[in-house]
């Protein structure tokens, strides 16, 4: 069995310490790999996870790479974990001009027409995809990182457009909304960390990347509802 996990920071294991990011050797799709192996005692010839996360990539970057990174690949399934970078801002342009609107990266119907094509062309080569949402993140210490790099400016735009959260919400319901549509698979990140504890706890100091904690509850949300896909597929 051979997986992609395919997406972009959060996949790659990008965390941030004292404003560097670094990557962790510890990263979910890592973690991942040893839950499956223990669960159905397989060996590394049998079970095959692929890390083909890249730092800063959303979903218009996914597509054109997806050829190479996953469909060459002929994997059973491709995880799609990506959006962050999506519903993110130019925030040197925010700080520059705060009183003005400012749009996404990736606007958000762009980013369901993106994410639609992933799927679709997943499954026309008998590709069985699985969509992650973002999780969450944590506002204070994400707009003090903001406010570190770009001045205090980018809050002001910050609270007339209702937070960052207020846009990973909208882009989350529109993946919830996209799987349903096309009969996919949906692991719900975000709500997984909410439940397991204080989201403080599993974020890096950037407030938006997940620390090493938050990628094992990461991985633990992946591997149960995969695991949940995987045995249904066997017993079909």
């Amino acid at each position: 069995m051979k997986i992609i996990c395919f997406g972009d920071s959060l996949t790659r294991g990008v965390t941030f310490v004292k404003g560097r990011p670094r990557i962790l050797k510890d990263n979910y799709p890592s973690i991942l790999t040893n839950l499956l192996q223990a669960n159905v005692n397989s060996t590394e010839e049998e079970l095959t996870v692929i890390n083909k996360g890249v730092f800063n990539d959303n979903s218009t970057s996914l597509i054109k790479r997806l050829n190479k990174d996953v469909l060459y690949e002929k994997p059973d399934y491709v995880l799609m974990s990506v959006g962050g970078n999506d519903c993110n801002f130019k925030w040197d342009e925010v700080a520059e001009f705060p009183n003005i609107e400012h749009i996404p990266i990736v606007p958000l119907d762009d980013y369901a027409e993106n994410v639609k094509t992933l799927v679709l062309k997943a499954k026309e080569c008998n590709i069985i995809p699985v969509i992650l949402t973002l999780p969450p993140l944590e506002p204070i210490r994400y707009y003090k990182f903001l406010a570190s790099k770009y001045g205090n400016s980018i809050s002001h735009w910050i609270s007339l457009c209702g937070g960052i959260e207020h846009w990973h919400g909208l882009y989350n319901r529109k993946l919830q909304k996209l799987a349903k549509q096309h009969d996919v698979v949906i692991i719900d990140v975000r709500s997984f960390l909410e439940k397991a504890g204080d989201i403080s706890d599993f974020m890096s100091d950037d407030g938006i990347h997940l620390n090493a904690s938050g990628y094992k509850e990461m991985a633990s949300a992946v591997f149960l509802e995969l695991n949940k896909l995987i045995s249904l597929e066997n017993t079909d």
